[in-house]
């Protein structure tokens, strides 16, 4: 099936790893091949990328051990930095998004929430307005010995923003308050899952959390009124046992709420799950098209994923029907990271 779609896309890379920055694309209107138009290298490692609700502003984390958040300024086919990076005195941004206001990033390495305010313009202001430092640990020895937030995002109410920690196998509910993230709610998760990334059905009232520690997805219920998160149930990924650590990546729900696709890097898959009430249940797994399955967008009937290990992202076509992703082409992105559609 030939689908319609197209437009501006942007795809994160990391600069350690050989990567070439900010990269700027077009996907075709018919068909969703991706063609590359320009690269911007002025930002070490924007290995996470976030788009103004308007598409005027487009917003990156700085992966560094510094950690620093960045504003590009987007008109037509020219998208230049607007202003100097904003340290956000955490280590190891993994994450952004906007929230109230704000550009929130999840600081991996130290394990907290940081808050930077957005001027008029949509510009960055000079400075954090606050951090919310999460404590705890986990049963795994290595990757859990402290707090390690993977990424925070607004509920789809817009009143809450909630950050997923990988160390503290939980999912923090927050609000801002005097421009600061405030705990609202801590929500545990099963000890030693290594929650990674957190996915909301377009229903409002669940939401889906991909573990990196297990490869697995806990489905919760999500009460916006309450600002609470409730698990329910935790699915696996893969049809049978990995061979060693399976480090599960990506999750992004269909746009209709009929599947969640989710990526596994150390199996180099891409999960089918069918969405079934309060559940989910596993249709298969195809191959990513590459190497280390970072981030996955879902877009005009095709899902995109960029591949870090083998520098490329790939675009698959959709099946309607059964949700199973067809593998339709790629184009070289070195150290590719994440893939965002304006």
């Amino acid at each position: 099936m030939v689908r319609s779609g197209g437009g501006r896309v942007f795809i994160g890379s990391f600069t350690a790893a050989g990567g070439p920055g900010l990269v700027i694309a077009e996907a075709a209107a018919q068909g969703g091949a991706l063609t590359l138009v320009a690269a911007v290298n002025d930002v070490p490692d924007p290995s996470y990328l976030a788009l103004s609700p308007d598409g005027g502003m487009l917003y990156a984390v700085s992966e560094t051990a510094e950690g620093a958040v960045a504003a590009y300024r987007v008109d037509g086919g020219r998208t230049e930095l607007a202003g100097p990076s904003v340290p956000v005195d955490g280590s190891g941004p993994t994450h952004l998004s906007l929230y109230a206001g704000h550009v929130l990033t999840a600081n991996y390495g130290c394990g907290s929430v940081t808050a930077v305010p957005l001027r008029p313009d949509g510009t960055l202001a000079a400075k954090p307005s606050g951090r919310l430092q999460h404590t705890g640990s986990g049963p795994h020895d290595r990757r859990q010995r402290g707090p390690h937030a993977h990424q925070v995002q607004p509920d789809p109410s817009g009143r809450w923003a909630v950050s997923v920690d990988l160390g503290t196998d939980s999912v923090r509910v927050c609000t801002l308050e005097a421009g600061a993230p405030a705990l609202h709610r801590e929500c545990a998760l099963r000890p030693g899952s290594g929650p990674r990334h957190l996915a909301f059905h377009p229903d409002g009232e669940h939401a889906y959390v991909v573990n990196e520690l297990t490869p697995t997805v806990t489905v919760c219920r999500w009460d916006a009124s309450a600002g609470s998160l409730k698990p329910l149930t935790e699915v696996p990924l893969l049809p049978g046992a990995p061979a060693g650590d399976a480090y599960p990546s990506g999750i992004v729900v269909a746009p209709d709420g009929r599947f969640v696709w989710t990526a596994t890097r150390g199996e180099d898959v891409l999960s089918v799950l069918a969405v079934e009430g309060d559940g989910l249940r596993l249709l298969g797994t195809v191959p990513c098209g590459g190497h280390w399955p970072r981030a996955l967008a879902a877009h005009d009937g095709f899902l995109y994923v960029a591949n870090e290990r083998s520098g490329d992202v790939c675009w698959f076509a959709l099946d309607e029907a059964t949700g199973v992703p067809r593998y339709d082409g790629s184009v070289q992105v070195a150290a590719a990271s994440c893939v965002v559609f304006g």
